[in-house]
């Protein structure tokens, strides 16, 4: 090589090398993803988040990590790994399952933005100054579903008018379980039905109140929105079945596992949004200026197998409303 070429190729090459060093270290953005329950319960809901996550231009593996911590139903670890998030330097950290997660994510960060997803209102839960501007570190998505209750129980009596005792399953150690309490005796005062509390908060007590659900009869059973309650939807729905008992439930995953109805809001759209603002986050946005995203639409869906098999014949006009009809 003459001498020109050479002093040239390696000038070339000092500047190259320099870029490429640089290219190589610009590091991927990591997400923290901090849940409450166990992993295999949230595929669906995962899948959401991702999507959302596209939507704003960022595809996991190719230009974002996620690093994902599950308390798996022992809410006792949750200010320990939300704490592993943030040593970890995350970008910002995803809050799933209600409010003791979101608390968990705030008590160890106040500098990492937060997005959490609950179904309370966040103002009054001290989370945030306002829904159109947060303030400090967190915004995210709230949606209905306790405020639901009445709705629910309307819904449930009309599919069994001739009901008169209602079973209410209710996790005592549930974020909402003293206020879903007043909720479904207020509603159920209105609609003439009695109430038996039933306590569950393992997967054996579940098991023991349905045994007490067979010696005692009610007409129909309605399960308190809750999150460990999700993670065992195909427990309570294939119980409720084995004892005949129509049921009533929060969300479109206890009807796809075989609950007679369920009446809340789009939690799939809800994973969605939440992805939509990490990404958001991840380009520059503030959460204190990203807007509490509020969902307004709710879903009936109606399990048409699961009534013919209760001997239930559903009404017409409920199965017309219905936006999902399982057959």
């Amino acid at each position: 090589m003459k001498r020109r070429a050479f002093i040239t190729w390696l000038g070339g090459a000092a500047v190259a090398w320099p870029l490429a060093a640089r290219t190589q270290q610009v590091a991927m953005p990591v997400i923290g993803f901090l849940d409450g329950r166990v992993p295999d319960t949230l595929r669906d809901r995962l899948r959401a988040m991702r999507r959302g996550l596209q939507d704003a231009g960022y595809v996991e593996g190719e230009n974002v990590a996620i690093v994902y911590r599950y308390a798996e139903n022992q809410s006792e670890r949750l200010p320990e790994l939300a704490a592993e998030l943030v040593q970890r330097r995350v970008s910002v950290i995803i809050a799933s399952g209600g409010p003791p997660v979101t608390f968990a994510a705030k008590a160890a960060t106040a500098a990492i933005p937060i997005v959490f997803l609950i179904s309370s209102d966040p103002v009054a839960l001290g989370l945030v100054t306002s829904v159109a501007r947060p303030g400090g570190n967190l915004t995210g998505v709230n949606f209905l579903n306790r405020e639901l209750t009445s709705k629910r129980l309307e819904l449930l009596r009309a599919m069994v008018p001739a009901a008169t005792r209602l079973a209410l399953l209710v996790n005592p150690k549930g974020p909402w379980a003293e206020n879903m309490l007043q909720d479904v005796e207020s509603a159920a005062r209105s609609l003439g039905l009695q109430v038996r509390v039933l306590k569950a908060t393992t997967s054996a007590e579940i098991d023991a109140a349905f045994a007490s659900i067979a010696a005692d009869r009610p007409d129909v059973l309605l399960a308190a929105e809750d999150p460990f309650y999700n993670t065992r939807r195909l427990q309570l729905s294939l119980l409720a079945m084995r004892h005949g008992i129509p049921s009533a439930f929060s969300g479109l995953e206890y009807t796809e596992a075989g609950g007679l109805m369920s009446y809340g809001s789009d939690i799939m759209e809800a994973y969605r949004q939440v992805g939509v603002y990490a990404g958001r986050i991840l380009k520059g946005a503030k959460p204190a200026e990203l807007p509490v995203v509020q969902l307004d639409k709710f879903e009936l869906t109606i399990n048409a197998v699961t009534a013919r098999a209760l001997g239930i014949t559903v009404p017409q006009s409920m199965l017309v409303a219905a936006d999902h009809v399982i057959e």
